[in-house]
């Protein structure tokens, strides 16, 4: 089941790297691909939670056209 996004949380999450990259990390690097792919969803995920209680203006998010 994927994770759907708008696509001001994409912005958000895209322009805030630095922000994100500052965190330490809370638990040890796991070991196989399936415990660090789900270490990975949760960071993501929580990561989105807190810049959910971001107010971000109307005005910041970007014009975007989609051409097929």
């Amino acid at each position: 089941m994927p994770n759907k996004f708008t696509r001001r949380e994409v912005a958000v999450a895209i322009t805030a790297p630095t922000a994100l990259l500052a965190q330490t990390p809370s638990a040890p690097l796991p070991q196989n691909g399936d415990e660090e792919l789900k270490a990975v969803r949760d960071q993501l995920a929580q990561s989105v939670q807190q810049l959910a209680k971001v107010d971000l203006p109307m005005v910041t998010e970007p014009a975007a056209h989609f051409k097929a």
